[in-house]
C-alpha cells in the first residue's frame, strides 16, 4: 500500500515561534518544534498542555441541560426516589457506571445499575430492559455512554412512569430523545468548549456539577480522575483540550490509585511504567473483553469491589476472558481475510462481509484490523435469524456515520460516529446495502484518499541523546489527537535483518557511520527477503 510521508517543515514564522520557546521555556529545539507543529505555542495553551491543573477544567454548567439534570437528581435524592444507572458494556461504559455509582455511594445514596448483555441485547437502551426497570419501580434512570439515539425507548420509559437523564457523547441526530435532560457536548446547540469528551468524561462533568451545587469539596469528584482517565484513554477520544487535563492529572492518580480492582489489573498487565500505553494495551483490552464475551458485570464488579480476595479472582477472570477474545478474534480474522481474497473484495472502495456464527463481541476489532490492512472502510456482519448485525470502521477522511445516513433505505438501525459504527440490517438487505455504501464511497471519491504518515521532523542519529528523549516525555500522555512523535532518519544502511514470530515481524539493525540503532517493523516480516545487506 502506498503511503504518503508528510514531514512538517518550519517556515519563517514557525521558526520564530520555535526560537521563542527555546529561549523562554528553556527546552531543546526538537521539543519546541513538535509543540509548534502541534499548535501548542501560545503561552496559555502551552501552559495547559504541559502543566494542566484542576483550574483548567471547563465550567460543567456550560454543558447543555446540565442544570436540569442536577436539579432533577437533587430532587430524587431529597425524595429518596429509586434511581438506576443504565450503562454500557465497554470500558467507557463500565468506568462511567463506576464513577457515578461510587460518587453517589460516597454521599450515602443507593443507586442501582443495569448493563445490557452485548450478545443478547446489543448496544444501548432496549424496550424489554426498560420494562424490567419499570417493574422494579425505578423513578429516575440516568444513562451513561448511551441514550442519545434511544428516541423510542425513552418515550416508552416516559409512558411507564420513568423519567430519564441522558449523558452521552455519541453523534446526535436531528431529533433528541424526550428526556428530562440530554447532556451531550455534540448537541447542535452546545456551546461547551470541548466537544470530544468520552462518555466517562461527561459523567465526570455531571459529578463536578453536582459537587458544586451541593457545595462539596473538590476532592469529592477529583478523587475519581483515575477511573475517568482509564475510560477516556480506552475510548480513543482525542487527548487534547479537557481530555488532556483529565488524562494528564488522571495518570498521576492511576499510579497511586486506591481502587483495588484497578490496582490489581495494572499489576496483572505487567507494565513497569504506568502511562497511556499501559492503559491502552494492558487495562482497556481486559475490561473490553468482558463486555465482548458477554460478562460485562465482572468488569464492573472488579472496579466496585473492595474485597481483595474477590478482586484477585475477578482479575484472573478478566484475563481469561481476554485470552478467549484473542483466540476468537484470530479465527474470525483468518476467515474474513480468506473471504476477501477469494472474492477480490479488496479491489472495492468498501469492504462489507457477513458470516455465520461470528462472535458479535469481537467483529468490531476484526473490522478495525481489516480496515488497517487494506485502508478501506470495513463493515463485518454476523447473521442471526433474519437479521445481520455488526460493526464498521472507517478511514480518516471518510465519515462512515454520514455515509450510512445515505443508506437508510437498506438499514434497520445504526449508531456511532464518523470512524466507528454499529449496525443492524435485514438478512436479505446485506447485498443491497453493500452496493449502496459502495456507491456512496465512489461518489465521495474515496479512492483519492491516501494514508498519510505525519512525521514530526527529520533527525540525525548523532544528534539523539538521552536528554532529548527524556524531554519528549513532557508531551505525554500520547493518544488520538496527540500521537507519539515520529521522526524520519534517512540514508541508513542495514547492518542486519531477520524475521521474528514465525515470519510475522521484521527485526533490523541500522547503521549511520559508526552509530548503530535497533529497529522493528511490526507485521512487516514479508519484507525480510526484499533487502540485501551491503558491506
Amino acid at each position: 500500500m502506498t503511503k504518503k510521508w508528510q514531514i512538517y517543515e518550519l517556515n519563517e514564522e514557525k521558526q520564530k515561534q520555535v526560537d521563542i520557546l527555546v529561549k523562554t521555556q528553556k527546552i531543546n529545539p526538537l521539543l519546541a518544534t513538535i509543540l509548534v507543529n502541534r499548535d501548542m505555542y501560545e503561552p496559555e495553551k502551552l501552559k495547559t498542555f504541559l502543566n494542566p491543573t484542576r483550574k483548567d477544567f471547563h465550567d460543567p454548567f456550560l454543558m447543555p441541560d446540565m442544570k436540569k439534570a442536577v436539579d432533577r437528581i437533587k430532587t430524587a435524592i431529597e425524595n429518596k426516589e429509586k434511581m438506576i444507572i443504565y450503562g454500557d458494556y465497554d470500558a467507557d461504559g463500565i468506568t462511567s457506571t463506576t464513577v457515578l455509582k461510587s460518587f453517589l455511594k460516597d454521599l450515602g445514596i443507593q443507586i442501582d445499575h443495569y448493563i445490557p448483555n452485548r450478545l443478547e441485547e446489543g448496544y444501548g437502551l432496549n424496550i424489554p430492559a426498560v420494562e424490567e426497570i419499570a417493574k422494579k419501580q425505578y423513578k429516575l434512570m440516568i444513562t451513561v455512554d448511551c441514550g442519545i439515539s434511544a428516541i423510542e425507548e425513552i418515550e416508552h420509559a416516559n409512558k411507564l412512569g420513568i423519567e430519564t437523564i441522558v449523558t452521552d457523547h455519541h453523534e446526535v441526530a436531528e431529533e433528541l430523545p424526550n428526556a428530562i435532560a440530554v447532556i451531550d457536548a455534540k448537541r447542535k446547540d452546545s456551546k461547551y468548549p470541548c466537544r470530544d469528551l468520552a462518555g466517562v468524561g461527561v459523567v465526570f462533568k455531571l459529578i463536578q456539577a453536582l459537587s458544586q451545587e451541593l457545595k462539596l469539596p473538590e476532592e469529592a469528584y477529583l478523587k475519581f480522575l483515575d477511573i475517568v482517565c482509564v475510560g477516556t484513554i480506552s475510548d480513543i477520544v482525542p487527548l487534547i483540550d479537557e481530555n488532556r487535563v483529565i488524562t494528564k492529572l488522571g495518570l498521576q492518580l492511576v499510579n497511586v490509585t486506591r481502587n483495588v480492582g484497578l490496582k490489581s489489573l495494572l499489576s496483572l498487565s505487567g507494565f513497569v511504567q504506568i502511562d497511556s500505553t499501559a492503559i491502552s494495551f494492558g487495562v482497556a483490552p481486559r475490561i473490553n473483553a468482558c463486555g465482548r464475551m458477554g460478562y460485562a458485570e465482572k468488569a464492573l464488579q472488579l472496579f466496585l469491589s473492595e474485597n481483595k480476595n474477590e478482586v484477585i479472582k475477578l482479575t484472573q477472570e478478566l484475563n481469561k476472558f481476554n485470552s478467549m477474545r484473542q483466540s476468537t478474534e484470530k479465527e474470525i480474522y483468518q476467515e474474513a481475510i480468506k473471504m476477501i481474497e477469494d472474492k477480490d473484495l479488496d479491489k472495492r472502495n468498501t469492504i462489507v462481509i457477513a458470516g455465520n456464527d461470528w462472535h458479535h463481541g469481537v467483529i468490531g476489532i476484526v473490522a478495525s484490523k481489516i480496515t488497517e490492512k487494506y485502508f478501506k472502510p470495513t463493515i463485518l456482519l454476523c447473521y442471526e435469524d433474519d437479521l445481520a448485525k455488526g460493526s464498521g470502521r472507517s478511514i480518516p477522511g471518510f465519515d462512515l456515520h454520514e455515509a450510512l445516513m445515505n443508506c437508510m433505505d437498506t438499514i434497520e438501525k445504526f449508531g456511532g460516529h464518523s470512524m466507528a459504527i454499529g449496525i443492524t440490517l435485514k438478512k436479505d438487505m446485506v447485498e443491497p446495502f453493500s452496493k449502496k455504501i459502495e456507491e456512496v464511497a465512489k461518489n465521495a471519491h474515496i479512492e483519492r484518499i491516501v494514508p498519510v504518515i505525519q512525521i514530526d521532523g527529520k533527525i540525525e542519529l548523532a544528534n539523539i541523546s538521552k536528554e532529548i528523549i527524556e524531554s519528549l516525555k513532557q508531551l505525554e500522555p500520547f493518544g488520538e489527537g496527540n500521537k507519539t512523535p515520529i521522526f524520519a532518519l534517512k540514508n541508513l544502511k542495514i547492518d542486519s535483518i531477520r524475521a521474528l514470530s514465525e515470519g510475522k515481524h521484521l527485526k533490523m539493525t541500522l547503521k549511520e557511520k559508526n552509530t548503530l540503532i535497533d529497529a522493528i517493523g511490526f507485521n512487516l516480516g514479508e519484507l525480510v527477503n526484499e533487502y540485501r545487506i551491503r558491506r
